[in-house]
């Protein structure tokens, strides 16, 4: 049996449908918040400034198809940089861990492992097979520590069986889809973590618009990608999906038509009376700096009109005072001579 490593780009994730996830032994990773605060600590903690990658065991439970997320803990990991093939993963460290994380939550089971990647390496098919003693169909998920992209910073993949073209038997890693979700509890958690780590120098209008980027951002990469999709399709190079093809157009008829005179009116005037406000705010703000200016002077004014009273009141008193000296010397004077 010969083992083939398949990368991301080796097959095309939009090129899969409905019944190919079907045939595989899971058709979606659902990834709890508590997992990947997990994997970034154990990063932070051992291979940031290493930069190398770490492996973790994920726990939890399968259900139809759907895996879910729930717990995860490290194991310690090293490979050749030089060779990635040669590598060591302690298995006493892990089979501790487990036995202990049995004895707190017995519902929570090994279901796969994840890598801080961020790409597959050669020897991830070695640790792929190495947790089937675990679990007959484990998943692998690569948990993106330092995402470039704006999107889910995780990815899913199952090894699958393939018979090559000479007739043997190779694994390879298939794709499947991975969504983020959390309980009400972890939600509470989550928000509770954000207000702390929140930056307090930040506004809420500099945080608001800086989601409103990230949020077109990744609304242009999805774009982008339905594009290369469509593009592909139009020049032969895939086959037509008609799953996803669905799934654009409906996606597509939720747009609204520009073109209906009606709602172009509603979107120029709900524009008119924004920039109706922005114009108002603007307007006070101006009178505001105004009126301080105006006020500021009035203050600077007065303050050296007090500075110059007092001067002159100084003065005089010095003035008043040497005339009384100089009397009281020309009273003495006139004294002795009498």
């Amino acid at each position: 049996v010969d083992r083939k490593l398949v990368t991301p780009s080796d097959f095309d994730h939009n090129n899969m449908t409905t019944n190919s996830l079907q045939k595989l032994p899971h058709n979606l990773v659902v990834v709890h918040p508590l997992v990947l605060l997990s994997c970034v600590d154990h990063y932070n903690r051992v291979a940031q400034t290493a930069g190398m990658r770490v492996v973790g065991v994920l726990l939890g439970s399968i259900s139809r198809g759907r895996v879910e997320v729930t717990n995860s803990y490290a194991v310690p990991f090293e490979e050749e940089s030089r060779n990635p093939e040669i590598w060591f993963l302690d298995h006493n460290y892990h089979e501790q861990m487990w036995s202990m994380f049995r004895k707190v939550n017995a519902s929570e089971k090994i279901i796969g492992w994840y890598s801080s990647g961020p790409k597959i390496r050669p020897a991830d098919l070695a640790l792929h097979e190495l947790f089937r003693k675990y679990c007959p169909n484990p998943v692998f998920v690569i948990i993106d520590v330092n995402p470039a992209e704006v999107g889910i910073p995780t990815k899913a993949y199952v090894s699958v069986e393939e018979v090559s073209e000479v007739g043997k038997v190779e694994y390879g890693f298939q794709y499947i889809p991975s969504i983020i979700d959390a309980l009400e509890a972890e939600e509470v958690g989550v928000e509770h973590l954000l207000r702390d780590v929140k930056d307090t120098n930040v506004s809420t209008l500099a945080t608001r618009i800086n989601d409103k980027v990230l949020s077109l951002q990744s609304l242009t990469l999805r774009l982008q990608e339905m594009h290369n999709y469509l593009t592909l399709l139009d020049s032969g190079a895939l086959p037509v999906n008609n799953t996803i093809i669905r799934q654009i157009q409906e996606a597509f008829n939720l747009v609204p038509n520009l073109n209906d005179p009606e709602l172009a009116k509603a979107f120029m005037v709900k524009t008119n009376d924004n920039m109706l406000a922005v114009y108002l705010a603007s307007l006070v703000r101006s009178v505001t700096a105004l009126h301080d200016l105006i006020n500021n002077k009035l203050e600077f004014r007065d303050a050296e009109h007090r500075g110059e009273a007092e001067k002159e009141a100084k003065k005089k008193e010095k003035t008043e005072k040497d005339s009384d000296a100089t009397k009281e010397k020309t009273d003495g004077e006139t004294t002795e001579k009498k």
